[in-house]
């Protein structure tokens, strides 16, 4: 008789675990087919065509210009200091051309595949943190 009761009890306990399975799957599938049908009444992705391009010329507005170099003071400068709008007053440089090839001619050019330091870095940067 306990031998029945036994096996009946672990039958019953397998058949609530199946009723939960399916009842999970079920809700897994639901959640799926939900999904699917809110995507399709969604409106498609923009072509590539739709997208915007830039004009025939570049960019619009784009500016590139040398500044000419302004002396700061010793001291430093405090807000108040400043000339408009924290420019200090500079102004477009009279040789555009020589003036970025001597700026750019202090960066170096290094090559390679570990990690370089930027330009006016200290000289241990870009070597990792466990060198």
């Amino acid at each position: 008789m306990y031998a029945t009761l036994s096996v009946d009890r672990t039958l019953t306990n397998i058949a609530w675990f199946f009723v939960v399975g399916i009842v999970v799957v079920g809700f897994l599938l639901g959640g799926f087919i939900l999904g699917r049908r809110v995507r399709d009444k969604e409106p498609a992705p923009p072509t590539a065509e739709s997208q915007p391009h830039l004009p025939e010329g570049g960019a619009v507005y784009e500016v590139r210009e040398e500044r000419e170099y302004v002396e700061f003071p010793q001291a430093g400068l405090r807000p108040h200091d400043m000339q408009g709008y924290g420019n200090f007053g500079s102004t477009t440089h009279s040789h555009q051309e020589e003036a970025r090839a001597e700026r750019e001619s202090g960066y170096e050019h290094v090559e390679g595949p570990d990690p370089h330091p930027q330009p006016g870095s200290p000289p241990d940067s870009g070597r990792g943190a466990h060198s």
